[in-house]
């Protein structure tokens, strides 16, 4: 009775064959926002899945963020910052963790000391290939999501492993173009407190799906699918250029509330694409 209730095991063998299906090969740049549990037991657990990923990418990206690391000076407190204050000095360095909600496939890619990190101490990116160090050194304060513009230029791909558009970083640079406004927060950078930017929250990125086309391959139990970052990122700024709240979630406390007022306060100011 046992084995019969236990989980079907997913091979790396059979991850691999799925990437192909989708359309992976060792050409392209990806960006992958992966969970595990939506799959049932992988064999070989994470490290498993990052073998596959780099067989079948030029360059492997995840998102790293550690939003832990974010500080939160009394001086010029907005209202949407959170209580209480961390305190200053959670600091940031190649082996900081990844927050607990970005998962353990990127956790184990931080763990490789072959693979590179962003500077960011909230929003980083790890990636290891081809172009990796190109990808990474986008990245600034002040645009955070800098990473998915270069994968953009280089017509990179999305794999969503396992999650939906609610775990897809690569909208947010769409948003971003569209001229969100985005929110103020603090990191400390080499023991200083520095600005940086922060987006609203994705739990309603799902409404993008009706308006982009990827393809799917299911795996175990779960599924994968694969869309175009130029895709991905043109269809959001469309969307929200139609409708500046069309990604705002509704929770009374989220950060997107924030980001509600100030759009209806002020508008979308639309950015150039960075290059």
């Amino acid at each position: 009775m046992l084995n019969f209730m236990r989980r079907p095991a997913v091979s790396e063998e059979e991850i691999g064959a799925a990437l192909a299906e989708a359309g992976l090969d060792s050409s392209r740049d990806v960006i992958v926002h992966a969970s595990l549990r939506a799959f049932g037991f992988i064999e070989g657990g994470a490290p498993a899945v990052i073998r596959a990923l780099r067989e079948h990418s030029a360059t492997l990206v995840m998102p790293a963020f550690s939003y832990y690391t974010l500080v939160w000076p009394e001086e010029g407190r907005q209202p949407d910052w959170p209580r209480p204050t961390p305190p200053a000095g959670a600091g940031f360095g190649r082996y900081t963790r990844v927050s607990s909600d970005i998962g353990r496939v990127p956790q184990t890619l931080v763990e490789d000391p072959r693979v590179l990190r962003s500077f960011h101490p909230a929003l980083s990116f790890v990636a290891t290939g081809a172009h990796a160090a190109e990808i990474l050194d986008a990245q600034t304060l002040e645009s955070p999501y800098a990473p998915i513009g270069k994968l953009y230029d280089l017509d990179g791909l999305a794999v969503l492993f396992g999650v939906d558009h609610r775990s897809n970083t690569t909208m947010h640079y769409g948003e971003y173009l569209a001229g969100v406004p985005q929110l103020d927060r603090y990191v400390l950078v080499n023991g200083q407190v520095r600005h940086t930017t922060f987006p609203n929250c994705s739990a309603d990125f799902q409404r993008i799906a009706p308006h982009v086309t990827g393809t799917t391959v299911n795996l175990g139990r779960g599924r994968l699918s694969v869309f175009r970052v130029r895709d991905l990122v043109d269809a959001t700024r469309d969307l929200v250029t139609r409708d500046p709240e069309a990604l705002l979630c509704t929770y009374p406390g989220c950060r997107c509330q924030a980001v509600r007022k100030l759009i209806r306060r002020n508008g979308l100011t639309p950015r150039e694409h960075l290059t």
